[in-house]
Formats: C-alpha cells, sequence, structure tokens
C-alpha cells in the first residue's frame, strides 16, 4: 500500500508488477505515462526545463496537486483560492441548468464579479487524487481456482465492490474505487478525495465557447474558446460539504502559474491529465467489432435522435435548453464515431490486427513452454467474439434502450419501486419503504425528466421498436414475437401510443397521483408500466449470457496481454482508464492529406473568416471584429502572427477525459487547455500513430485576451497573477 500525505506524492500503480518500459527520449511515446515511471521517460532530453520531481515526488507537492477530476473531465487549479480552468463544454450540463429564457447563461455566457455572485455548478463534483494500492493479487486470488466464467466475474466484481467498501469505512473522508488496468491480470484500488460543492465564475458565450458548433467538431482548423472557469468550496472546516451560502472557497495545495506569453512552434509541452478509455491491447476481432457493429449503429442511432431533438425545440426556447446537453453529448459522439470508422477503413487497422494476432499465434506454437499453456488461446478469443457477432444487434438494441426513452427509463424507475413494496406483505411495511424512500426516487426521477419531451420520446421509441421488429434468428426478441405485430408500423404505433396514454408523460402528474401515496403507486398499472416489466425481464436472461460471456473474455485478456509483452519483448502502457496520467510532445502542425499541411496556429483572423461564410455556427460576437480591427491585441499578441492565437495543435497522446488538461510548456507553466483532437486522431482509442495523432488546446493568449478585452472579466486575471 502507499497512503500520500500530499496528492503530490501519488504515484500511479499501473505497473506494479508489469517491469520497465523501453521509452524513446527523442520521440513522444505511444500511450499516456504512469507517474511512476517519469525519471524513464526521457522527459528531460525532450525538453523538460524543471525537475520531474517538480511534476511528481512522493510526500512534496507538486505539479500533480493542481489536477482535479470534474464531472467526466480534467481541470487544474490556477489560483490559491479554489479557482478552476477547464473547457466550455465541460461546464456545459451545469451552464444549461443554471439556465432559463430569461436568463440564458448558455447562450449569454455568465461573469460573477464577486464571490458573492458565483452560482452553483449542479451536477460537477470535483475528485482530487488522493492514494492508491494495487489490489491485484487478493482479486485474482480470489478467483484462481474458478473454472466457470459467470461466477469468475461475480466474484471479481464482488471483491472489487468490497475492497472500495472497506477503504471507504476506514477513512469516511475519502471514496474509493477499484480499476481495472489491464482486464483479468492488474487491479488498483484508487482514493479519492471529492468536493461536493462547485459554483460557476466565469463562462464565455456561447458564440465564443462553441464557435463553429458540430461543423468545426474534432476538425483542424479550429477556433473555438473552449474554456470556463469554476471554484472548488468546502465547508468552514475545510471537509467536503454540499452547496450552501456559509461554504468558503478550498484552497489547494498547489496551483498552476499562468504564462500569458503562450508558446512557439515545436516548442516542448506537457499534459496532466485524466483520460477516460483507450483500447489498444485488444485482439483483431474486438476491432472487427467496432467496424461492423458498434460505431455505425451508434452513430447512425445517434444522428437520428439529434434530428428529433432539433425539430423539437426549433420554435421552443425552453425546449432547446432541456435538450441542449443530450443533443451536444450525441453530437459528439457520433462524430467521434464516424472519424474513428474512417480511421479504421483508411489505416487498415483490422487488418493489421489480424496480421499482429497471426504472428502472435505462430510464436505461441514455436515455444512448447508457451503452447502447453496458451496453445488454444487464440482459437478461444476467436470462439468468444463470434458469439459477440452473433448477437450485437441485439446488445446494442438493449444497451440503447433506456437512454433513447426517457419514460422508459422511468418506468424501471417505478416499476422497482413498487416490485420493491409488494414484496412485502406486511402493509405497514410497504408503508414504511414508501415512506424511507419516497423523497430519493421522486429525485432520481427529477435527474430523468430534466432531458425529456414526449414528443422525442415518441418518435425515437417508435424508430426503436421498428428496429427491433425487424431483427432475425438470434438477435430476435421474444417480446417482438410474443406481440404478434403485424408489421413494423405497429410496433412503432403501440409503443407511440403506451407514451400517449401513460401518466408518466407528465412528471406532475405522476408525483400527484402515482406517487401519492403507497397504495396509488401499488394500483397504478398502464401499458408503458407492463412493456418496460416485459422486457427487462427478457433482458436480465440476456445479461446473465452477457456477464457469462464478460468472464470468458476477463481470463482469456488476462492471458492475451501475458504472451503478448512476451512476444514483444516488452511491456505495454496500460490502457487509459480515467485515472491520472502523463503525456508529452511538441506543437506541432500535421499533413492530413496529400499537398496538404496544416499549421498548429490559429488566430482571431480566422475567426473573421470563418463569420464571413454566413453559417450560422460561424456567427461570433461583433465586439471581436472591432477589437481586431483596431489591432486591440494587448500583450496576447504572437508577434509573428500579429494576431492573438486562438486554438493551438500537438502530437501529445490524448483521449476522451482529457478535455480541460492543462498544457504545460517546459518550465511547468499553464500556457493553453486541452479540448479536442483532429479528426484523424479520433483513431487514438484504438491506435497512436505520430504522424496523424493530433490534439487541440486553446490557448492561453485567446483565453486572456477574451476574459479582458471582449468579457471584461479582469478579476480572473488578477486572480491569476497576470
Amino acid at each position: 500500500m502507499v497512503k500520500l500525505k500530499s496528492k503530490s506524492a501519488f504515484v500511479c500503480a499501473l505497473l506494479l508488477g508489469l517491469g520497465t518500459f523501453n521509452f524513446s527520449a527523442s520521440v513522444p511515446d505511444e500511450g499516456m505515462f504512469p507517474l511512476s515511471e517519469l525519471s524513464r521517460a526521457g522527459l528531460k532530453s525532450a525538453g523538460l526545463k524543471i525537475s520531474e520531481k517538480d511534476i511528481y515526488n512522493p510526500g512534496q507537492v507538486g505539479l500533480v496537486d493542481a489536477l482535479v477530476q470534474v464531472g467526466g473531465c480534467t481541470g487544474s487549479f490556477v489560483s490559491d483560492n479554489g479557482l478552476i480552468i477547464t473547457n466550455h463544454h465541460c461546464a456545459f450540463s451545469a451552464v444549461q441548468l443554471a439556465s432559463s429564457p430569461e436568463f440564458n447563461y448558455l447562450k449569454n455566457g455568465f461573469v460573477a464579479n464577486s464571490l458573492e455572485q458565483e452560482i452553483e455548478a449542479k451536477g460537477l463534483t470535483i475528485r482530487i487524487t488522493d492514494s492508491y494500492e494495487d489490489v491485484s493479487n487478493d482479486i485474482l486470488g480470489a478467483v484462481a481456482n474458478i473454472s466457470d466464467p459467470t461466477e469468475r466475474i461475480n466474484i471479481i466484481n464482488k471483491r472489487r465492490t468490497e475492497i472500495a467498501k472497506k477503504a471507504e469505512e476506514e477513512d469516511s473522508t475519502i471514496q474509493a474505487e477499484v480499476s481495472e488496468m489491464f482486464i483479468g491480470k492488474s487491479y488498483v484500488l484508487f482514493r479519492y478525495k471529492t468536493i461536493a460543492d462547485v459554483r460557476l465564475v466565469y463562462v464565455p458565450r456561447q458564440d465564443i465557447g462553441e464557435f463553429g458548433g458540430e461543423t468545426d467538431n474534432w476538425v483542424w482548423p479550429r477556433h473555438t474558446g473552449d474554456f470556463s472557469f469554476l471554484r472548488a468550496y468546502v465547508a468552514p472546516d475545510g471537509s467536503s460539504a454540499s452547496y450552501a451560502e456559509e461554504n468558503v472557497p478550498y484552497k489547494p495545495k498547489k496551483h498552476l502559474k499562468v504564462n500569458p506569453q503562450g508558446v512557439d512552434e515545436n516548442d516542448f509541452v506537457f499534459i496532466l491529465g485524466y483520460p477516460g478509455r483507450t483500447f489498444r491491447h485488444r485482439p483483431a476481432q474486438y476491432m472487427e467489432y467496432q467496424q461492423r457493429f458498434l460505431l455505425p449503429y451508434t452513430s447512425e442511432l445517434y444522428d437520428f435522435q439529434n434530428q428529433q431533438m432539433e425539430l423539437a425545440g426549433k420554435d421552443n426556447v425552453a425546449v432547446q435548453l432541456a435538450l441542449a446537453t443530450r443533443i451536444k453529448r450525441n453530437a459528439n459522439v457520433m462524430k467521434n464515431y464516424r472519424g474513428k470508422l474512417k480511421g479504421l477503413h483508411n489505416l487498415n487497422l483490422l487488418g493489421d490486427k489480424q496480421r499482429e494476432d497471426a504472428a502472435l499465434a505462430q510464436f505461441i506454437d514455436s515455444k512448447a513452454e508457451l503452447k502447453s499453456k496458451y496453445g488454444s488461446l487464440m482459437s478461444d478469443i476467436d470462439q468468444h467474439y463470434q458469439s459477440v457477432f452473433k448477437e450485437a444487434q441485439k446488445e446494442l438494441w438493449f444497451n440503447n434502450m433506456y437512454s433513447s426513452t426517457i419514460l422508459l427509463r422511468a418506468a424501471m424507475v417505478i416499476n422497482g419501486f413498487k416490485n420493491a413494496i409488494i414484496k412485502q406483505s406486511n402493509p405497514k411495511a410497504q408503508e414504511e419503504i414508501f415512506a424511507l424512500n419516497i423523497e430519493q426516487v421522486k429525485k432520481q426521477l427529477d435527474n430523468i425528466y430534466l432531458s425529456y419531451n414526449l414528443q422525442v420520446d415518441q418518435t425515437i421509441a417508435s424508430h426503436m421498436f421498428k428496429d427491433a421488429y425487424l431483427m432475425e434468428g438470434s438477435n430476435q426478441l421474444a417480446y417482438f414475437q410474443q406481440k404478434s405485430f403485424t408489421d413494423k408500423d405497429a410496433a412503432a404505433d403501440f409503443i407511440s401510443g403506451a407514451l400517449e396514454k401513460t401518466k408518466l408523460n407528465q412528471k406532475e402528474t405522476l408525483f400527484n397521483t402515482v406517487l401519492k401515496d403507497v397504495n396509488s403507486l401499488k394500483n397504478y398499472n398502464d401499458e408503458l408500466l407492463s412493456i418496460q416489466a416485459d422486457l427487462a425481464t427478457e433482458m436480465a436472461v440476456f445479461n446473465t449470457e452477457q456477464k457469462r460471456k464478460e468472464g470468458v473474455l476477463n481470463r482469456l485478456m488476462g492471458d492475451y496481454v501475458a504472451v503478448k509483452e512476451i512476444f514483444q519483448a516488452k511491456n505495454f502502457i496500460p490502457d487509459a482508464n480515467s485515472t491520472l496520467r502523463l503525456t508529452f510532445g511538441n506543437i506541432k502542425g500535421y499533413s492530413p492529406a496529400d499537398a496538404t499541411y496544416m499549421s498548429p496556429f490559429t488566430t482571431v483572423k480566422g475567426i473573421i473568416e470563418k463569420g464571413n461564410s454566413g453559417l450560422e455556427e460561424f456567427i461570433y460576437p461583433e465586439s471581436i471584429k472591432n477589437a481586431w480591427q483596431a489591432k486591440d491585441f494587448g500583450s496576447y499578441v504572437k508577434k509573428e502572427l500579429n494576431d492573438v492565437p486562438v486554438n493551438i495543435l500537438y502530437n501529445m497522446d490524448t483521449t476522451g477525459g482529457n478535455s480541460g488538461s492543462p498544457i504545460m510548456n517546459a518550465y511547468g507553466e499553464l500556457i493553453g487547455v486541452n479540448f479536442d483532437r483532429a479528426y484523424d486522431a479520433t483513431i487514438n482509442d484504438f491506435a497512436w500513430n505520430e504522424n496523424y495523432s493530433r490534439s487541440i488546446g486553446v490557448d492561453i493568449r485567446y483565453v486572456l485576451w477574451i476574459a479582458d478585452k471582449i468579457d471584461h472579466a479582469q478579476f480572473i486575471l488578477k486572480e491569476m497573477g497576470i
């Protein structure tokens, strides 16, 4: 166990028991580096001017102490008074929840000129890594003699839960989580400090923070002011506390120094952050599943959903606000997945993986000791995935059923609550369960209804039911066979009618009638509740088989990574899994296509040029044009460009979760905020390559220029010591 005196003592446990890496000192390597291996990463040779111990040093304060997880993103402290910088899109949902047609902060932005004016960032919490402990032996030891796949995965999941629960019982101030570093091979217990009170401080208006919209999403050149400022608050005694007026700004151990001079082309830079998920140590069949099933299905479904949501909110600002976060998330995933599909085809990654796996199979067969242990491994992996392919449509339909239809999710909550009550034969016990849980159930439903619209639910549910009706063979759902619909339209009309008639289609009606008292809940039933119950029954059977398959895969992937490391004579960097990592590289352009070169800086001039197109997504504040024409650049100008740099491009290795990550120069000073990747780099989740893997950040000079000259938020500059 490693218990840390400060977050800077955090040593990422990704490599425990894995040996050492063969890192290149001159070219940034693939992967998000565990902090325990900074001395081997070649940072000094690559251009780092400070000591690696200034980044991380056990028992001492370092740059890692300035890092936070905020929602599903990364952020960093930039003042000693709890001020945090992250992305506009990371604060988007909180801004949406704070907005109304009368106070549309999403559209008009928000500036708090004093602590008293800061408003609650609903739904956002902050996590700070406190300590870690490798628990691989504990977990894998529990399943060492278990051959049944379902039992294996159940025991692993149970031990993960038990270990985390025990850690929280030992220290009530932390939240614990056991992260799987390699499937079936290594597990690490992470302890996190949580800050529950987060507030909006400064959010630029939408035509700055989202300039370019979906047209520019995952695209370079980019001109988006994707930044926001938040503040962390705690109780007066320093403990974590929910939002309350008496709370005070959090005092971090470390905050980043902002360098308003920015960077130049080819400068060394590095990022600390919490990258989400990568899948680089998977076999060829995993890539085939992505290419044939998951990526096309999800992108097409989300495209349809967004069309329906945009149509519903076309002339209604309240509906637009209610659906804004859902639309944005869908659009982001949709374009990402289509970028991945493009990359898979263009790079022939599947073919490369197939050749790699064929070579691995030959290697296993050539070594007697390996053949005796792993002789059937590659055929077992293929057999597993063939069974996955066989029912892929059904799996994807079930996986998207509740996220697609809000009222089905509400019906699941109502049915679950109702069943828990009915299980009690004693009427008094039923009333007690109702009384104890009703407020929590209502709170859960409140969150569900935030992105609800009946018209949208009906059109999307109808689409889903048409799809399900047309599924054949192993993918056919028993529910649709039993209903004997005459055609796909009849299936669509059935679910649409159920949504129209249910009392769940109005939250107020649901709360005032169905949830009025225990008897009202027990006595209420309708077609939608019956649909959800029947589908849930079938889904439970399907999930049992999925859990068995998960157990099979868990064992196979542990062996696959182990023998592949022997084959390649190196230990791998674990795939990203939302634990703290470091990546480094240079400010650098690239050539995405023949006879083209993309330089690594964009400027305000590019905003003006895009605005001349007349497209709605390229509308920008008139104040930006006025300041640019007057050459009112202040000290934020990049002299070589005679302009303010807006966005920057670099060859670091990032993925989802790195949004909001601080981009630091050779001296560990903040020079930008990461927010995206170039379209060709969406394939990063499966494979990284220096030729095409480019990430995008907002230049700190643009952040400061917008705050100073456009939004008159000079207090931000003062607080950051500019």
